[in-house]
């Protein structure tokens, strides 16, 4: 018509929103934009899900007329639907543009800013055109402005509880939980809105409960429940409904508690996080509140974390803070359960989260500190000093990173502290207790009064100020002490987990106390206090073992005070506690234990057997733990004085009047490493016939220990080397399966297991094996004969007297070195008598008089402790009868041999069924490397005089010059059943597996021909130095040269028990060779009778000292 102005169509497209902030805090299903296109007709974009970022994508259009209104009217809203919509959400932004507005920007798109929420302008990316008529896109306008009442009633319920978030104001709470209910209450059971209804009352109560306007979060949870079970897996919105339900979990768990909240979310989680696409605003949410959620040891939330992990590839930002978290969770586990796979796994992933963060990364220090938490827990379990060490250089680095006024300064003052404290008592430091006292100062210094860790730090500085008075005795100390525990007690809540490690501190503190002042009151009150402590933990936690031994404390000072055996009996009950609590750690049981044996003896209680017997056990699972013989040598010399412990435990069996236990015990405690190895070498062809499958089984599995352990011993990295002994225990439980699986066959019951005395008995089949005992207790000699029990022998020489005389000898043969071969070795010879008649006459007179053992038979010795260290073959008389008959001396009597163990010479006798046609060979090495020791000249010659002896018929070589390297002696032990050796040979004192023969190249260690296994092997002839003697540390262990060829498979070796003359040896080897092939025939068993005629055959050309160097092992 004319006069009337034209229809003008304008295009809209809605393309994306940022800083879109929900006011009510809510997740939102997904973001929608409505536009009231008129007064009746109200057009809304898809709904679309929020990115991590808070911005949403949309793209959508709609082509609405200027002339229905004078401008448009835009709203955000977020919805909590995403299929079925109960109303129209929430508003996040509200906004009026006129038309002009709009059009003002072209054909560019622009942003539309609204109000703030949360201090951040929600804004929306929009791009306007003006179109013809024909354009109109009536589809997309949809939606009536006349709502229905249950759809404005929840609208309405959404604006008050924004209000109330936004303002804290109450009563908008109470409004919005009316109108909520007067929805809930129109949408019964059945109908399509009730999981909708049911989800926004929930979460206005939960807000509710939060903000502590609300006092019963109960009520929210069994609503989120409802909607969760009318929403199943299909639903669209079973991921959010899940989430509400798991938030509202985790709170009532973080206000009261309960443990079964923490797990339900922990499980629910695990199944929500699969749900939550990535890059969505929920999986940010759900990864936060996983991160955020309380860590527990639960296996639920342990697998919570796992799945975190896995959704943080390599290079995901929260990476490092999902490895810490699940970290934590494995630690704690470990100290409720004490399964050393889990600290392990909790220090590889610590170690991880440091490699990804350098220095100045937020968290650094965290993660450093962390990680140096896990490896002195490790330590505490396994006793590995490297642990403690990085632990410690760690805390350091942690500190210099928190300086004070960092929050977290005190907590790193209060870990260095302990890490000290540690350290002082493997090493005693006075310097270590000293700068843990001043650090744990400091620390509590910044945990004034009302700190919520003041009470961890006053039970920190209490416990380094007890261990110093331990080690100083200073009373001041040990008061003070007991002042801050006694505070420290007072400040915990009764339902603090770590209550119980403040009650037993105090008691320990106390029961010092009593020691010191014999005050009643304070060894009653330690008592009970550890009794609390106890009932406040679980069966299996590993810090009852701390309970059990203060109680054991307490209980053992009162009864050295009150002599009332009702103390001791329940101080020997805890000791059994104590050192069999299983979820402990093998060092602090083994500890224990061996105060265990101390106190049985000390007060003659009939448990002493049973301390012994426990502590080889857990020292046996102990040293199996380790994988390389130098770590389980290491190991067993951490624990100060424990090589008295196989003869003590022997002479209490023999006071006990049971000599083949006592046989038992010094076999079980002695020789630990050898047997340990061994194991992977024990002679299965038995087994093979009963069971060939299981046999085969079992010899793959030792066969992968052994490789592990090879491999391991190359491992420098402390990460590689964590994982290297992880594998090694998996691999180890797999073999330990096995063997109980052996074990459950009928003829092998005892498979592996500690040999009875029936099983050692084979060790003297050939002639009796002589047991020398040497203890602080008294000194006895055990003999096993052949057959029936084996015979006591009272000596009347002491452990004083023994090191008196072990140090003469090696005085003596020091002198003798330096004297011509002509002047008379008086020293040597006095030494001789003595060891005859306070040692061996009394064993040689049972031998004579009870055994009837006829002249030159074979005898075995076998010496423990300061009598390893004694040349017991070397006992004579020096004496002339009034017939001018000369006295005989032991080699005049009897063939001596030694064996390091009765199991070392059953074995190699097993082995002897293995023998295949001999061949000899002699290694030589005259001219070792530089600064590798003096040239021996007389080398050559020895092996070309041993070259002429060696029947023609058997398949000889020599090897000497460049040619005797390290690996040419290794390929030649390997392929000859016969060798010659002549060389430079050092025994090394301080780390025996060191010792080594000196060849042209490189030394030739211990270890290289442990890591041998040559069953075929029969007889290796040492002529070196120092082959048959141990270190001093562990002279039990027997760990030499020797005794690593025997191990190796040789069965019979001569050794030497010092340096030998070269020049003046091969007297001893050419009597030797000549006596053992007198009639041409290569038996390894005649190794010990030539040896003792070369003796007697070089007596006039050979001096005393270098007569007696040489000794005979094995068969």
């Amino acid at each position: 018509m004319p006069g009337r102005s034209r229809r003008q169509y304008i295009k809209l497209e809605v393309i994306s929103g940022q800083n879109l902030r929900v006011p009510s805090g809510r997740i939102p299903a997904g973001i929608c934009v409505s536009i009231d296109v008129n007064s009746w007709r109200r057009w809304k974009s898809s709904i679309k899900v929020l990115s991590s970022e808070q911005s949403v994508v949309w793209g959508d259009t709609v082509t609405v007329s200027s002339h229905a209104s004078p401008a448009l009217s835009l709203e955000i809203r977020a919805c909590y639907e995403l299929g079925r919509r109960l109303g129209s959400g929430e508003i996040i932004g509200k906004l009026q543009i006129s038309w002009d507005t709009l059009l003002g920007h072209g054909d560019e798109p622009f942003d539309l800013s609204f109000s703030p929420v949360y201090g951040v302008h929600p804004s929306l990316t929009l791009k306007t055109a003006v179109v013809n008529a024909y354009d109109n896109q009536n589809s997309q306008l949809s939606g009536s402005l006349v709502e229905c009442k249950i759809a404005r009633d929840t609208d309405a319920g959404h604006a008050h509880l924004a209000k109330y978030v936004m303002s804290n104001t109450v009563s908008q709470l109470k409004h919005a939980m009316q109108r909520f209910q007067l929805v809930l209450d129109q949408c019964r059971v059945g109908h399509l809105d009730r999981a909708a209804a049911l989800t926004n009352l929930a979460w206005a109560r939960r807000i509710g409960y939060i903000n502590n306007d609300l006092q019963d979060i109960d009520t929210a949870i069994s609503l989120f429940r409802d909607a969760f079970a009318l929403r199943p897996q299909c639903h669209p919105d079973h991921a959010l409904s899940l989430c509400n339900l798991t938030n509202a979990l985790t709170w009532r768990h973080d206000r009261k508690g309960t443990a079964g909240d923490i797990r339900e979310a922990a499980r629910l989680y695990h199944e929500l996080l699969p749900l939550c696409p990535e890059g969505t605003f929920l999986r940010n949410i759900v990864m936060d509140e996983c991160s955020d959620l309380s860590i527990d040891a639960s296996d639920e939330n342990i697998q919570l974390r796992r799945v975190v992990l896995e959704l943080c590839p390599l290079g995901h930002q929260l990476r490092p803070r999902a490895l810490d978290k699940l970290s934590w969770a494995l630690h704690l586990r470990f100290e409720q359960h004490g399964n050393i796979d889990d600290i392990d796994m909790s220090i590889q992933l610590r170690r991880e989260a440091v490699s990804l963060c350098p220095e100045g990364h937020d968290g650094y220090d965290d993660y450093l500190n962390n990680l140096a938490v896990s490896l002195k827990s490790r330590f505490d379990h396994q006793g590995k000093p490297d642990d403690l060490d990085e632990a410690i250089s760690l805390h350091e680095e942690a500190l210099r990173l928190r300086p004070v006024g960092h929050k977290s300064c005190d907590s790193s003052l209060n870990n260095l502290g302990g890490a000290l404290v540690t350290r002082f008592q493997t090493r005693k430091d006075i310097d270590d207790i000293t700068r843990a006292v001043d650090l744990r100062r400091e620390a509590l210094m910044l945990c004034p009064p009302g700190h919520p860790y003041r009470d961890r730090t006053l039970n920190n500085l209490a416990l380094a100020l007890q261990k110093r008075y331990e080690e100083l005795d200073v009373s001041e100390d040990l008061n003070e002490a007991i002042d801050w525990y006694r505070e420290s007690l007072r400040l915990k809540r009764l339902d603090d987990p770590e209550r119980h490690i403040a009650l037993h501190n105090l008691s320990s503190a106390l029961c010092s106390r009593f020691t010191q002042t014999q005050e009643n009151e304070d060894v009653k009150k330690a008592i009970t206090l550890c009794q609390e402590s106890l009932a406040a933990l679980s069966l299996l936690h590993p810090d009852r073992y701390f309970s059990y031994m203060r109680l054991q404390e307490a209980y053992m000072s009162r009864y050295r005070i009150l002599h009332d055996p009702a103390d001791l009996s329940l101080t020997i009950e805890h000791f059994r506690l104590a050192s069999r609590h299983p979820t402990q750690g093998f060092p602090q049981r083994i500890i224990e234990a061996y105060n265990w044996t101390f106190a049985a003896e000390e007060y003659g209680h009939d448990s002493a057997l049973e301390a012994y017997t426990t502590f080889f056990e857990l020292l046996d699972g102990h040293l199996a733990t380790r994988s390389l013989p130098t770590s389980r040598r290491e190991a067993a010399a951490a624990f100060s004085d424990i090589s008295r412990l196989p003869v003590d435990a022997a002479l209490c069996a023999i006071r006990s009047t049971n000599l083949r236990q006592a046989v038992e015990l010094v076999e079980q405690g002695r020789g630990q490493q050898w047997s340990l190895v061994s194991r992977l070498r024990t002679p299965v062809e038995d087994l093979v016939s009963a069971n060939p499958t299981l046999a085969q089984k079992y010899l793959e599995l030792s066969k992968r220990i052994s490789d592990a352990t090879q491999s391991s011993a190359a491992i420098t990295d402390r990460a590689t080397a964590d994982g290297a002994a992880t594998e090694y225990r998996r691999l180890t439980r797999q073999w330990e399966a096995a063997v109980a699986e052996i074990r459950d066959l009928r003829a092998f019951s005892r498979f592996l297991l500690p040999p009875l005395y029936e099983d050692l008995q084979a060790a003297a089949r050939h002639g009796p094996v002589i047991i020398l005992i040497a203890s602080k207790y008294s000194c006895s000699a055990i003999i096993v004969p052949t057959s029936g029990d084996p015979h006591h022998v009272s000596l009347s020489v002491t452990l004083p007297d023994l090191n008196t005389l072990k140090d003469r000898f090696s005085r003596a043969i020091r002198e003798a070195f330096h004297m011509s071969r002509v002047e008379s070795r008086t020293d040597l010879i006095v030494l001789s008598r003595i060891i005859w008649e306070e040692i061996m006459l009394p064993i040689v007179n049972v031998l004579e008089h009870v055994l009837k053992l006829e002249r030159l038979s074979r005898i075995w010795l076998c010496p423990t402790a300061a009598f390893t260290s004694i040349p017991l073959h070397a006992a004579h008389p020096f004496k002339t009868n009034p017939d001018r008959s000369k006295e005989p001396c032991l080699e005049d009597l009897y063939i001596c041999s030694y064996t390091p163990t009765l199991s070392a010479l059953v074995r190699s006798r097993q082995l002897m069924k293995k023998r295949v046609p001999p061949s000899f060979v002699a290694i030589g090495q005259g001219q070792p490397g530089e600064g590798k020791g003096k040239a021996l000249l007389a080398v050559d010659s020895e092996l070309e005089l041993v070259d002429k002896l060696v029947p023609a018929t058997v398949n000889r070589s020599t090897i000497s010059g460049d040619a005797a390297t390290r690996a040419g002696a290794l390929e030649a032990l390997e392929q000859n059943t016969w060798v010659h050796l002549a060389c430079h040979g050092k025994q090394d004192r301080t780390q025996p597996y060191n010792s080594h023969f000196v060849m042209r190249d490189e030394y030739l260690t211990l270890l290289d021909i442990m890591e041998k296994d040559i069953p075929r092997a029969e007889f290796a002839f040492l002529s070196a130095c120092h082959t048959a003697v141990g270190d001093e540390k562990t002279p039990d262990e027997v760990i030499h040269l020797a005794a690593g060829l025997q191990f190796s498979g040789f069965k019979s070796v001569i050794g030497t028990l010092w340096e030998v003359d070269d020049s003046v040896a091969k007297h001893v080897v050419k009597a030797f060779y000549e006596n053992m092939f007198e009639d041409g025939v290569m038996d390894c068993t005649k190794a010990a009778w030539a040896l003792n005629r070369a003796t007697h055959a070089v007596k006039k050309t050979v001096p005393l000292e270098q007569r007696m160097v040489f000794i005979h092992i094995g068969v």
